[in-house]
């Protein structure tokens, strides 16, 4: 596994990524309802490619396949990290994190209810439970946190 730093010509298989990893991974956890607001943000992923190239936003590459991508502001702000379907228990979130967690002592993110174990596994705690709202359609997520000492 290789992790990168992101470039703009990845935007297209990252996106592609998240919609294709939220309608599989997250199927067990959400309503296909849920599922299609929630990917319907794959769109508005490719809004943001520029967005990502001013964070910190990693790639992991597998055999020359984008497995999986994060990123984080500067505030320590986890803003995404999705793993592909067909890589998923293979320690690419984990390798993901250890990189992009490594320069805050306090982290902060969302996290979906299928990946609040991971977190926590990781040490991070829930600070609340709570719904949102994407095209009117409700979703339960948590926020967390994670201070390193």
């Amino acid at each position: 596994m290789i992790i990168r730093k992101y470039k703009n010509e990845d935007c297209d298989s990252v996106a592609n990524l998240f919609y294709e990893t939220v309608h599989s991974v997250n199927a067990k956890d959400y309503s296909a309802e849920q599922l299609s607001a929630w990917a319907n943000s794959a769109d508005s992923l490719k809004s943001r490619c520029n967005d990502l190239l001013n964070q910190n936003t990693l790639v992991a590459e597998i055999n020359g396949v984008i497995a999986g991508f994060g990123s984080i502001d500067k505030s320590g702000y986890l803003d995404l990290l999705f793993v592909s379907k067909d890589y998923q228990n293979q320690g690419v979130a984990t390798a993901l994190c250890d990189e992009l967690e490594k320069d805050f002592s306090i982290i902060k993110t969302f996290s979906s209810i299928t990946a609040k174990s991971f977190f926590e596994n990781r040490g991070y705690l829930v600070v609340k439970s709570q719904e949102v709202k994407r095209f009117e359609v409700a979703l339960i997520n948590y926020e967390i946190k994670k201070t390193k000492f």
